[in-house]
Formats: C-alpha cells, structure tokens, sequence
C-alpha cells in the first residue's frame, strides 16, 4: 500500500483538559502535526518513586509524518508540564490514503 510506514500516531497524557488542550493546539500551530485529537478522562494506574499511582487524565493524539517526530517529539518535551511525559509514536500501517495523503503534505513544510 502506498504510504504505509511514513505516518505516525503520537500519544501523550496531560493531567488537565485545558492542558491536552493547549498541547494539541500548540502542534498544529507549529506545524508538527497534521491533526491533534483530545480524548478523556481517562483513569491511568502507574507506579511512580515506589508507589502505585491513579490519576485522571486526558490523552492527545497528534497525527503526523515520520520525518517530523522528531521536532514533534522535542516540542511535547518541551511544552509537557511532566516530568517524564509519555510520548508514544505508533506507526501507521494502513488507512485512507487521500486522508494519509493530507497528514504528510499538512507536516511537510512546518510552520508558516
């Protein structure tokens, strides 16, 4: 299939939803992602300095190219309110090609 393996998904948890809010506008306005989707609550169990941990939590999933997970990897480090984000790309193995089509030429430039 063509355009298989150049797409990303990238996941993150933020402890607010204006938080996950701001992250995901921040993306797109640099130009690193194609679409930024927030989605929660969610309830995520963790262990954290020796102790088991539940928090509420919204998660953004930012559609983009591979070529631009990196810069979009820094930017979420940078902007994350956490100290060890999770920042998870999972790579896109099929889909809509026209709408795969859109997320690599909606990254392929960066920002205006």
């Amino acid at each position: 299939m063509p355009g298989t393996g150049d797409t990303v998904r990238v996941e993150t948890t933020v402890d607010s939803r204006e938080g996950a809010q701001r992250l995901a506008r921040s993306v797109i306005e640099h130009g690193l992602a194609a679409c930024a989707q927030v989605g929660g609550p969610v309830t995520s169990f963790y262990r954290w300095e020796g102790a088991v941990q539940a928090d509420e939590e919204w998660t953004v999933v930012a559609k983009t190219a591979v070529g631009r997970l990196a810069d979009l990897t820094a930017h979420l480090l940078e902007a994350h309110p956490y100290d060890v984000p999770e920042i998870v790309a999972v790579a896109v193995v099929g889909g809509n090609p026209a709408y795969l089509d859109w997320v690599r030429d909606e990254t392929r430039g960066g920002a205006e």
